[in-house]
């Protein structure tokens, strides 16, 4: 298992400022165990004069023996910047791109909005994927709304149905479980389409839910682990996004549950 639980950056994204705060952040993560990153939210890499740039960045992984192995990409520069794209994901050696959500001007809530942007999506992922460069779409809760009165289909299903088999899944557990699905159940729907999965736990304090470490929450894991050996996951990317402790520390308390549960 321990070859394939990776780092979402987004829940280090505090310590990722600097030069010297990334590379210390890298060393951590690397040190805990973990043998691999998503790059997303990693304020050194951001902005149009970054201070650290692809070939930076996959030097700086090499030192700590971390490859990268999926990015979060905006939507504007995937379809204005192809080219650039794709050779950034070719340097950092990386085949898998996602975004956080379909762009806010198609309408987060409008199953038109949806098919539209998946009719749009195609030709760039045909060029994404003509570049041996895999993409896909990170889920929170609002993408398994209803959006007819008395019709069980939710935006998600759109995403499912109209997508594709090459418009992949970055499914989070978390957020597929808050909007009330089993994300089992959609792991073994989408099999073949979910490389790269996200997790986080759900726990209770105070009475009140909040986001925790992998293992101290109530999200069915053994259900979800062996639904993920049966759909194909490659990756099982760990994604706090708020920690009510030192996020290292929950990477850490992540990581050691992940690998008493070897898949």
């Amino acid at each position: 298992m321990t070859d394939k639980i990776a780092v979402q950056m987004y829940t280090v994204r505090d310590f990722t400022h600097s030069v010297a705060d990334l590379s210390e952040t890298l060393r951590k993560i690397s040190a805990i165990g973990y043998t691999a990153v998503q790059l997303s939210a990693v304020g050194a890499m951001n902005g149009e004069s970054p201070k650290v740039d692809a070939v930076t960045a996959k030097k700086m992984l090499d030192d700590n023996g971390l490859n990268c192995i999926a990015t979060h990409r905006s939507w504007d520069a995937l379809v204005n910047q192809t080219e650039s794209e794709i050779e950034f994901h070719r340097i950092l050696g990386c085949d898998y791109t996602a975004i956080g959500g379909i762009p806010v001007d198609y309408g987060r809530d409008s199953a038109e909005g949806y098919r539209r942007f998946v009719r749009d999506a195609a030709p760039i992922i045909k060029k994404l994927n003509a570049a041996g460069i895999r993409f896909g779409h990170h889920n929170h809760a609002h993408e398994f709304e209803r959006y007819q009165a008395g019709n069980a289909h939710t935006l998600f299903d759109i995403l499912i149905d109209d997508g594709g088999a090459d418009y992949f899944l970055e499914l989070d557990v978390y957020w597929a479980w808050h909007g009330g699905v089993d994300p089992s159940t959609l792991l073994r729907r989408c099999s073949g389409r979910v490389p790269v999965i996200h997790l986080k736990d759900k726990e209770v304090v105070e009475g009140k839910p909040e986001i925790g470490a992998i293992g101290e929450g109530n999200l069915p894991w053994e259900d979800i682990l062996a639904s993920g050996r049966e759909a194909g996951v490659e990756w099982y990317c760990v994604e706090q996004d708020v920690c009510r402790r030192n996020p290292f520390d929950c990477l850490r308390s992540s990581y050691e549950f992940l690998r008493r549960k070897s898949l």
